[in-house]
């Protein structure tokens, strides 16, 4: 048998050598070296067991062995203690495990031959062979032996480094599909490698529409807000270092849609020698950050023009009083007064609905509740509003036995004041102001109706947003754009809803709804609006 084995070691390594280069696939690679250990032992039987890198170690390949035998060896071999030094401590132990139960399992009749797998100086195997004799090798068979064990060792190395590689590959993947950003991996001509779902949907293309195309074909920012495009970059040297990031902010321009405003973040990956191996480019959606810019600037001129408005008209009409060369009569001094006690009441609403409206996007607008009567409220604030018109009737037609509700009383009189302020404001001609309620069986709806010009259909999905002004209204009536956006908020506090009744040129009529059955429970300010 010994010269047959020496005859055959050398094909036996050479079919290890091109399982090494040919199957990477881990599980048929140690099924194979395994196969090959038994010819090469005429063995019975035998597994492969790996030595896991948390500690302990698992049978990772078999052949011949009974599955009750491998049931009582998984949880043995993975139970063993962990050593510092596996070759001196851990191998004979799993050595005395193996064979202890193969006497056990086959009472005496098969013997055991142990190969160590050993790569790059750290264990990371043992292949274990039963055969039904007695094995008597020479040392320099044993040498062959391990040579092989050795090379062996390494076939699975390298498959178990291919796994990790096929690993932090799908893993990658995994993150680039998932980003929410949009995210193009270029290589130094530009070319596109790769391209991430959130960055097809940006564009609304297709994969293989893009990863045909170059950079310059895809990303085309129609205006450049803020820094330097790629290709402008590159012509001034941009990277200058590997670690150069460059940003650029602009609106992408998208297939069969309106632009996109976007920021776009380009990073180098440099290889070791300087060469431009790829280019990152994370694109990143900055449409609420470029809306929040616009709202911003709406909010410091709506501010500043309603803020000077009365501030001007106090200070002049104090200067004018204050004057030592003029004597007024009465009249033109309480008038004069009436003015000012005016502005600065405006003055004071506008600067509670600022900080109402900070509330709310704060979520900290407080909830006082109580019972209410909704027609009560009604027709105290109709009753002030009618006082202060000559122009207008306000009409009131909400039923004696209108339900009481739960609800903060002060906030749910700023919305009905704030709906009866407009339609005043709104229908300069006068005419009637009809306050409209209706009982439903689990709500309780009131409407305000006037009879102005009414309010154009591209006004109604917008009349309750933050610092929204009709362009047909803004130059000739005063607001900050704040009431019916604060009224929306108190009212969806309370479980309810407020909508714009369109009629185009028959006036404009506001409804709200409110829940009859409501408990203090369930009212809660929403948190963002």
């Amino acid at each position: 048998m010994l010269p047959d084995f020496r005859v055959r070691q050398r094909d036996y390594l050479l079919e290890i050598s091109r399982a090494m280069t040919q199957e990477l696939d881990f599980e048929k690679l140690l099924a194979r070296i395994l196969y090959i250990s038994l010819e090469m032992l005429a063995g019975q039987a035998g597994l492969i067991a790996l030595r896991e890198e948390q500690g302990g170690w698992t049978v990772a390949a078999s052949y011949g062995l009974p599955p009750g035998f491998l049931e009582q060896l998984s949880p043995l071999l993975a139970s063993l203690p962990e050593h510092n030094e596996p070759q001196l401590s851990e191998l004979p132990e799993v050595n005395r495990l193996l064979e202890r139960m193969m006497r056990v399992s086959s009472l005496g009749l098969l013997t055991g031959v142990v190969l160590p797998l050993i790569a790059r100086r750290q264990v990371v195997g043992v292949l274990f062979v039963f055969r039904n004799y007695p094995g008597v090798f020479s040392s320099n068979d044993t040498a062959l032996l391990q040579s092989f064990a050795d090379q062996a060792a390494i076939a699975v190395s390298n498959a178990k480094l291919y796994r990790q590689v096929i690993y932090e590959k799908r893993r990658i993947t995994g993150l680039l599909d998932s980003a929410a950003d949009g995210i193009l991996i270029l290589l130094g001509d530009h070319s596109i490698e790769r391209c991430n779902p959130a960055m097809l949907r940006m564009l609304g293309l297709a994969s293989d529409q893009v990863l045909t195309k170059g950079h310059e074909d895809v990303i085309r920012l129609v205006r450049v807000k803020e820094g330097q495009t790629l290709e402008q970059a590159e012509a001034q040297g941009w990277p200058p270092t590997p670690n150069a990031t460059l940003y650029v902010e602009g609106d992408l321009e998208r297939h069969g849609t309106q632009p996109l405003p976007v920021g776009i973040t380009y990073a180098p990956l440099v290889s070791q020698e300087g060469e431009l191996v790829n280019i990152i480019a994370t694109v990143r959606d900055i449409t609420r950050f470029r809306e929040a810019d616009e709202l911003k600037s709406t909010f410091v001129s709506v501010v500043s023009h309603e803020l000077k408005t009365p501030i001007a008209l106090i200070k002049g009409y104090v200067s004018t009083l204050r004057r030592e060369d003029a004597s007024w009569d009465r009249a033109i001094i309480k008038d004069s007064l009436e003015v000012i006690e005016e502005e600065a009441d405006r003055l004071t609403e506008m600067v509670e609905n600022l900080l109402d409206a900070t509330r709310l996007q704060a979520g900290a607008l407080s909830m006082n509740l109580c019972d209410v009567s909704l027609r009560s409220l009604v027709k105290r604030i109709a009753d002030r509003f009618q006082t202060q018109t000559s122009n207008h009737i306000i009409i009131l037609d909400i039923p004696e036995n209108f339900p009481v509700i739960l609800g903060d009383e002060s906030r749910l009189e700023q919305v009905v004041a704030n709906l009866i302020s407009n339609a005043i404001k709104y229908s300069p001609q006068g005419g009637e102001i009809r306050i409209n309620g209706q009982v439903r069986s689990q709500q309780v709806m009131i409407c305000i109706s006037d009879q102005g010009p009414g309010i154009a259909p591209s006004d109604i999905p917008h009349v309750f947003d933050r610092f929204y002004r009709s362009s047909d209204f803004a130059k000739i009536t005063k607001g900050a754009g704040l009431g019916l956006y604060l009224a929306r908020a108190v009212i969806e506090a309370h479980g309810g809803r407020i909508w714009v009744d369109p009629k185009p040129d028959q006036g404009a009529r506001i409804c709200f709804s409110l829940p009859r059955d409501a408990l203090s429970s369930q009212i809660e300010l929403p948190a963002n609006h």
